[in-house]
């Protein structure tokens, strides 16, 4: 736990008498100038990742103290910076979600001709309910192994062809068969068709009453543990009152070796799994019944995105916005060490603080940019995406006007770097600024560690992709400037294995070396200032699923 903190007050007179210092570099702020560059600040980004990592800030779990705490830091720090509100008159605006909390211990029992056995909660199973129902509820399921539980038609793809799972089971397994056959989908690189959150959403698409996904590390990229801590409690969801959206009785996940037991109490092995991953499977309905039940209580109330401005002398309604999410995961269960605050120091607290920074740098400006800058740090990104999607249904800013986001999540703690990386390789022309910024440093961009852990669906640039526009979250790269490429990829895994997620996500003065993340930053303003003072609009790349929405708009926008 960090054991001090500084006070905020204070610190938001440091954050007023550092406007404007630093000496502007380049030769003009139009375009390709690096005005502002220099003002970008290792010891003032460490600053606000300090207060909001701290454990005074409890995690910054919507709808505790800990999202007063964050929205209020936020809302000082921006008007500090002189920066406008950015929702009339107010610096936040309100998300309606819902709180869904257990009220009893989950429980699931697996019923077969051959035997009948309980599954215990959180070893074998996590499970949850986007339905505000006191009681959620399966009894003797029938129970549908469907493989990725995939429906792609531009990949000639049906993982429910000529099946109906209404009412019933399905067990999925998790990423897409590209993980396993290069040949297929993308390839190694995930398509939104491995990532969890469409297994959901396509099951509730095909009626059926629940969803289990079968982990696997190394097709999740994170261990169960990640699971348990994500979604083994309260979970917020948006308030979809007076929808009539179906939704699923109750969702989860599995491990694997439970899996493998479900597959083995129905006559089955690991073979089934094997041709899953292969074109021409069929589904195949299993000889067990699955009951599962867990009773709930919610609670319906309002987080709050906040949101500051720059207008633009020019061209005031062309909007670049510049994100981060602010939330983390709260106070939960305790680590070894009895440490129960989950602070998020890297995950978010970074590019929150970053957000801060970039914002201080345009303030320092000698001319106003030319576009309206917006600076948008929204909540719960950790109960998937919903302050962005709910900011991307219902835009303070017109999308059709927005030429681009530019999103911050996990800001380099390691030390510079020779590359940089980003997700969603070949989507949109901003890949193409960023590698031009990077090659003015002297750096380069290298291909995404990760490509199969689908970072591109993770993070909030994704609810703007939805909507059509051009998105990028530029992440740190893996080339030590002075210790190489393994050093930088042994920093990633160590972090994904002991600190995502985890009560051990905090600042560390001891080994966190901010140089390179300070550097990452400078090249995301660099592209935010170059469309700045610019009329071009970046464009989505062919064969990106978002470019025909982008078109529309274009067309809308003429």
């Amino acid at each position: 736990m960090t054991s001090s903190i500084l006070r905020t007050g204070v610190f938001i007179s440091l954050i007023a008498g550092t406007v404007g210092c630093g000496q502007p570099g380049g030769a003009s702020a139009t375009g390709g100038g690096e005005e502002g560059l220099s003002v970008l600040n290792k010891d003032s980004l460490i600053a606000h990742i300090r207060i909001l990592a701290s454990d005074s800030f409890q995690g910054r779990r919507p709808f505790t103290t800990g999202e007063d705490r964050t929205v209020d830091y936020l809302t000082k720090s921006f008007a500090a910076l002189g920066l406008e509100p950015g929702n009339g008159n107010g610096y936040t605006q309100d998300v309606p979600l819902v709180e869904i909390s257990p009220a009893g211990t989950p429980t699931m029992k697996v019923q077969s001709p051959k035997n009948a056995f309980d599954l215990k909660n959180m070893n074998d199973f996590v499970i949850w309910t986007e339905r505000p129902d006191s009681v959620a509820h399966i009894d003797k399921n029938e129970v549908v192994f469907a493989g990725f539980g995939v429906v792609a038609p531009e990949y000639g793809w049906n993982d429910y062809a000529g099946l109906d799972v209404k009412g019933k089971t399905v067990l999925v397994m998790v990423n897409d068969p590209g993980y396993y056959d290069s040949t297929l989908f993308k390839g190694h690189t995930m398509t939104y068709y491995g990532r969890w959150t469409y297994k959901y959403e396509e099951a509730a698409r095909q009626g059926a009453a629940a969803c289990l996904i079968i982990h696997n590390t190394g097709a999740a990229s994170y261990p169960f543990q990640v699971v348990q801590s994500s979604n083994g409690g309260v979970k917020l969801h948006l308030d979809t009152r007076g929808s009539s959206q179906y939704q699923l009785a109750l969702q989860g996940w599995i491990t694997e070796e439970t899996g493998k037991k479900l597959l083995a109490s129905a006559g089955k092995d690991t073979s089934l799994l094997t041709a899953a991953k292969h074109k021409g499977f069929k589904a195949q309905p299993l000889d067990i019944k699955l009951s599962a039940g867990l009773k709930v209580k919610e609670v319906y109330n309002k987080s709050h995105n906040v949101i500051a401005k720059i207008t633009g002398a020019k061209r005031p309604n062309d909007y670049i916005i510049f994100s981060a999410h602010w939330d983390h995961l709260g106070i939960g269960s305790p680590d070894a060490k009895g440490d129960s605050i989950y602070n998020g120091a890297a995950d978010n607290a970074s590019g929150t603080a970053a957000l801060l920074e970039i914002a201080r740098a345009f303030k320092s400006l000698p001319e106003k940019p030319e576009r309206t800058i917006i600076f948008l740090a929204v909540t719960a990104e950790e109960q998937g995406l919903l302050g962005s999607a709910y900011y991307a249904q219902h835009p303070v800013y017109p999308l059709a006007t927005t030429v681009a986001n530019l999103n911050i999540d996990v800001v380099n703690t390691y030390g510079p770097t020779k590359d940089i990386t980003y997700s969603g390789k070949g989507q949109s022309e901003l890949e193409d600024y960023l590698a031009d910024e990077a090659k003015a440093k002297g750096r380069y961009v290298a291909p995404e560690d990760h490509p199969e852990a689908g970072h591109y669906f993770r993070s909030d640039h994704f609810s703007f992709a939805r909507g059509g526009v051009p998105s990028l979250t530029a992440d740190g790269g893996v080339d030590d400037v002075t210790k190489g490429k393994e050093f930088g990829k042994k920093k990633h895994d160590e972090y994904t294995e002991l600190h995502y997620h985890q009560p051990s996500d905090e600042y560390d003065p001891k080994t966190w070396d901010l140089t390179g993340g300070i550097q990452d930053i400078g090249l995301v303003y660099l592209i935010g200032k170059k469309l700045a003072f610019s009329d071009a609009w970046p464009q989505w790349k062919a064969g990106s699923e978002f470019k025909a929405i982008r078109d529309q708009s274009a067309q809308e926008r003429k």
